[in-house]
């Protein structure tokens, strides 16, 4: 018998392709300084400090500096960026021999309308504060009260002794540099919510002082307001106060607030706090 004959067309085969040469990389090192400028000021922050600035001493310098940060800065044309440049051409610290410009710290850290309060409802359990146990110590529990903008619906509930916690913030920390700070086109707005149980009234106390390099305090806001009688409906009531007149000097600020029930029963039926706050702004006017 004879072979089997294909019916099919003949396969082509695709002739080669030259092979194409790599692309070579951009060398941005190689730009212009004034346009690696532009190129870097669109990196975020973070990565400018963490990455950028260990590519060489060229680019270190261009991290170090300030014209990159003021590039960055004149990005916002809101009321509040457009007033945040101003300051911080205005407010520029001195030459320091091998120092970062604190302008990079700023912008990575961005304190200014943030909340420097770290766990401010309880999220975290007791983490970040430090705590004085009264009673039965302090514990963390859901709100029996909506509580707006907050960002966990739980606060700290304290015992049938005073129970006392705290923050100190470093500012210069947060981002801030003294020549900001000492400006007096600063503001500092505390807040604290603070409340009971239906069935058990409560006391509640809030200190908020401001310090310096020392941590001598150099002002100062404190409430002791009314006791929520017992059956109240699980009144939740908010304390506010804005430092506006800023000593200078100012380099921390200390949040402290107590509480205790008023019936003296063992276990957690005392004033609920939540959603503390320190806020810095800036004066628009």
């Amino acid at each position: 018998m004879g072979a089997w004959a294909s019916r099919g067309r003949a396969a082509r085969v695709p002739a080669p392709q030259p092979e194409s040469e790599p692309e070579e990389a951009l060398d941005l090192s190689q730009l212009p300084p004034e346009l690696l400028l532009v190129v870097l000021s669109h990196v975020p922050p973070r990565t400018l400090l963490g990455r950028c600035r260990q590519v060489c001493r060229g680019w270190r310098a261009l991290v170090d500096g300030q014209a990159l940060w003021l590039l960055i800065l004149a990005r916002d044309h809101s009321a509040t960026g457009r007033a945040l440049l101003h300051l911080a051409r205005s407010c520029q610290s001195p030459a320091r021999n091998a120092r970062p410009c604190p302008l990079g710290r700023f912008c990575a850290r961005r304190p200014i309308g943030r909340n420097l309060i770290r766990n401010p409802c309880g999220q975290e359990g007791l983490r970040k504060w430090m705590v004085q146990h009264g009673g039965d110590g302090w514990v963390v529990e859901e709100n029996r009260t909506t509580v707006p903008g907050a960002p966990s619906q739980t606060c700290f509930v304290t015992s049938f002794s005073w129970c006392r916690k705290k923050q100190v913030l470093d500012l210069e920390e947060e981002g801030l540099w003294p020549e900001l700070l000492d400006s007096g086109r600063i503001e500092i707005c505390v807040s604290d919510w603070w409340g009971a149980r239906h069935d058990s009234g409560c006391m509640y106390r809030l200190l908020v002082q401001l310090l310096d390099a020392n941590q001598t305090v150099l002002d100062k806001f404190s409430a002791v307001p009314d006791p929520i009688p017992q059956w109240n409906n699980n009144a939740c009531l908010h304390v506010t106060h804005v430092f506006s007149n800023i000593k200078m000097g100012v380099r921390f600020v200390s949040f402290e607030h107590w509480g205790q029930d008023t019936q003296f029963w063992a276990g957690h039926y005392g004033a609920r706090v939540t959603n503390s706050s320190v806020i810095v702004r800036v004066h628009l006017s």
